[in-house]
């Protein structure tokens, strides 16, 4: 219960502090959702995304699951990125994974993990496809940091094939998608791949995803 009572508290502290600077805040942002990114990203609570991205209650649309994927059949995803897109008009998709993922890091070993096996299909595909480039990495941190890099060029790919998308970038440039790394031990972003918005960029995505990051 202390746990609890503390987030309580928390909350209390920060209606009180937002109130304080903005009186009209809570009123304005009830009012109308008019957010300029949908963030998909992992479900790790490692991974503080109003703190870390710094923005505002509104201001960012928000999927999450085990290890950000973009699975086509995912019903869930699909409606998230439906309504972002054709009813909410995000400019910006954002992929977001991070380094030290446990969703990865099982994906990485031929042991099995029940259920989850299921969902870490698609990454460890990846790490198939990509087995003789992760190899060629000297150790097994430098291998798990790569596939996470991979596995969010992947899914960056998975977005762009999705009809909503398609038929969004029929009308315009829009949205544009971006895929990133988030680094546990630093806090800090890293762009792997950034302004894909339509057929041309997305080849240009798949070029990227054939060489190594950094190369």
């Amino acid at each position: 219960m202390e746990d609890l009572e503390r987030i309580l508290a928390n909350n209390r502290m920060f209606a009180e502090e937002v109130t304080k600077n903005d009186p009209g805040f809570f009123e304005r942002n009830a009012g109308k959702q008019e957010p300029h990114f949908l963030f998909i990203g992992c479900a790790d609570s490692r991974v503080p995304l109003e703190m870390l991205t710094g923005v505002l209650p509104g201001e960012m649309f928000v999927h999450r699951n085990i290890a950000n994927q973009v699975v086509s059949a995912d019903l869930n995803l699909l409606s998230v990125l439906q309504y972002a897109v054709e009813v909410l008009d995000v400019k910006h998709v954002i992929v977001c994974g991070h380094l030290q993922c446990g969703g990865v890091g099982a994906a990485m070993q031929d042991q099995p993990y029940g259920l989850v096996d299921h969902w870490l299909g698609g990454v460890r595909e990846t790490r198939r496809r990509h087995a003789e480039e992760l190899e060629s990495y000297r150790t097994e941190e430098e291998r798990f940091a790569r596939l996470v890099e991979l596995n969010v060029l992947r899914q960056v790919h998975n977005l762009s094939r999705t009809p909503i998308v398609q038929e969004a970038w029929k009308r315009g440039p829009r949205p544009m998608l971006h895929g990133m790394v988030y680094g546990l031990r630093n806090g800090l972003l890293k762009v792997l791949v950034s302004g894909v918005d339509g057929i041309e960029s997305t080849r240009r995505l798949l070029e990227r995803e054939q060489r190594r990051v950094g190369d």
